[in-house]
């Protein structure tokens, strides 16, 4: 875990990044929120990044909401708005940690969040991988993910080519947690805790179902909550050409929640 510190801070973001991704992955966003003066923390989830173990595997879900709920609580120790923000399998462990914990937060703001895969296994493969997460956990299979379903940004294309640090395989029991951790989301949004909510939704996702983005969206039950769908932008909305007006859109939101405007 790291923290960006500003001058002047107004608030406190916690980044939680997606499949495959680290933190460092992010640093055109944290910047940019540097420069709007709020402090930023992220880190890598576990079996990402430069954390310790098996690349690409979780024995339970919860290890993620234990990550998010530890950043969460080194947020709050600078008593100012704490938001926190996810991207795709980060917008679903944000989701399954505020459901969890119904943490006090000034706002959560969800980039295409993984709530249904755009290509769901085959059958025979789903069935196999249900039988051998019990007896071989660790049995890793690729993801398939390729830079040019994730955004039309040739420059981010590049960078993720030679990454080394991101994981393209994920493990039998990791896709098992993933499962149920996208069905009880859908299937009890009722507990999404009654905080202001923006969900950042691509409009050409080939990573996860939109569709399904909208049917948990109209599922809460929130005073506040906001669902915007970029046409035409691609699964990693802030690494799209059009980002900047995405970050000014994520922005502007949040100066509403802080009384700014």
């Amino acid at each position: 875990m790291r923290i960006w510190k500003c001058e002047n801070p107004i608030g406190v973001i916690v980044i939680v990044h997606g499949a495959g991704e680290h933190y460092g992955r992010y640093q055109w966003l944290i910047e940019r929120l540097n420069q709007e003066h709020f402090h930023v923390i992220a880190g890598d989830l576990p079996g990402y990044g430069r954390t310790r173990g098996k690349r690409g595997h979780i024995d339970h879900f919860n290890q993620f909401i234990d990550t998010i709920h530890y950043w969460y609580k080194e947020a709050v120790v600078y008593e100012l708005p704490v938001f926190l923000f996810g991207h795709s399998l980060g917008g679903l462990g944000v989701i399954r940690t505020m459901m969890e914990k119904q943490l006090p937060v000034r706002g959560v703001v969800l980039s295409s969040p993984c709530l249904h895969l755009y290509d769901q296994p085959k059958k025979g493969s789903t069935l196999l991988a249900r039988g051998l997460h019990k007896v071989i956990p660790t049995l890793s299979m690729k993801t398939g993910i390729r830079a040019e379903q994730l955004t039309r940004n040739e420059e981010a294309k590049r960078e993720l080519a030679k990454d080394e640090l991101y994981v393209h395989h994920v493990t039998v029991r990791w896709y098992q947690e993933l499962a149920k951790a996208m069905k009880a989301s859908l299937e009890h949004a009722y507990q999404f805790p009654n905080v202001p909510l923006l969900a950042l939704q691509a409009g050409e996702d080939y990573l996860v179902d939109k569709r399904v983005t909208h049917e948990w969206f109209n599922r809460l039950r929130l005073e506040d909550r906001s669902l915007r769908e970029w046409r035409g932008l691609y699964h990693e909305i802030f690494n799209e050409p059009e980002r900047e007006e995405v970050f000014r859109f994520m922005l502007y939101f949040i100066w509403q929640r802080l009384g700014r405007l």
